[in-house]
Parts: structure tokens; C-alpha cells; sequence
């Protein structure tokens, strides 16, 4: 072999010394650990938003309800008498149902006669007949602490005393609303 071979081998070898020393000397940095993941974690589901819906139309409210009419006329007597005609009967049960609907209601019964008789004698029958419609109303179950009885006698006719027509109509009682 020749020197310059030798020479070249020598210096091979050198530098692949040179270059085994610099690899030993530098280290491999180690790269970091990723933690495992944390099992004893539950992972929460986020669920993205729902669009809104449209707001259901609603249906328009029920009318109200028409207000009770608790004015009742038409109760019409027997002359000289405080016993119910029969035809007020069915006007008497109107009035106690709808009494019923509102138990905390009170009510007027004024009563009435014809101008036949004595102003005394019409006094008292007026407040009869009150009373007897007053019994009616209790007997068809409206409380007694609910009906107030008025008797007016001949006053304040709704028709005319000087036909028998008109006496029938002011032999009445009207119940209303205090």
C-alpha cells in the first residue's frame, strides 16, 4: 500500500472517530410524555343548540261568558192572596239556578199589590208574597242569609190599576240584584 493510501485510510478513520465522539457526546433529547388519558373522567357531550321552534299559535280566548241577568219579573199572585200563580213556578227555578252559580250573591224581593184594598192590607200582602218567594228560593236550596224581603204595597204599579189586566201585573214580586 501505498502512503498516500495509508494517509487516507488514517484520516478516514480519524474523522470517523471525530464524528463517533461528537454523536456519543450528544445526547437525544427524550421527547415529553403525553399523560394517558384520565379514565376516571367522563367526558360531557355538548350537544350543539336545537333552532328554535316557532311559538305554538295559540287559540283566541273563549268569549266571556254574558254577564247573569238576575232581574226576575213576571211573578205574578192570586188575588188577595200570597200564593204563587202556577206559570211563575218555571221563572222561579231559572232564578234559583242562576242564584246558585254565584252562592256569595244577594238579593231584593220586593213585593207588590194591585190597588184593591186597604194601603195596611196591601202592605201586608205585599211583604206575604216577598215571603213566599223567599220560601220558594230556600226550598230550592238559595241561602236564607242571601234573599232580603221588601213589601211596597200598591206602590210603584208597572201598569195600570183601572183595568183587571193591569192589577194581575201589579200583583208580582221582582227579584234583583242588591
Amino acid at each position: 500500500m501505498k502512503h498516500s493510501q495509508i494517509g487516507n485510510y488514517f484520516f478516514l478513520i480519524i474523522v470517523v472517530l471525530i464524528c463517533l465522539e461528537a454523536c456519543k457526546a450528544k445526547k437525544i433529547a427524550p421527547k415529553p410524555a403525553v399523560p394517558a388519558p384520565d379514565t376516571t373522567k367522563v367526558a360531557k357531550v355538548v350537544e350543539a343548540p336545537k333552532p328554535p321552534e316557532p311559538a305554538p299559535i295559540a287559540p283566541p280566548p273563549p268569549p266571556a261568558p254574558a254577564p247573569i241577568n238576575y232581574n226576575f219579573n213576571n211573578i205574578q199572585f192570586e188575588f188577595n192572596s200570597s200564593v204563587l200563580k202556577t206559570e211563575s213556578y218555571p221563572i222561579l227555578d231559572n232564578a234559583a239556578v242562576s242564584m246558585k252559580a254565584d252562592p256569595s250573591v244577594k238579593f231584593t224581593l220586593s213585593g207588590y199589590a194591585s190597588a184593591e184594598g186597604t194601603d195596611e192590607h196591601n202592605l201586608q200582602l205585599s211583604i206575604d208574597r216577598a215571603n213566599a218567594v223567599k220560601v220558594y228560593l230556600i226550598n230550592a236550596g238559595i241561602n236564607a242569609d242571601n234573599l232580603l224581603t221588601k213589601g211596597f204595597g200598591q206602590a210603584n204599579p208597572i201598569a195600570d190599576n183601572s183595568t183587571e189586566e193591569g192589577r194581575v201585573l201589579n200583583r208580582r214580586v221582582e227579584v234583583k240584584k242588591q
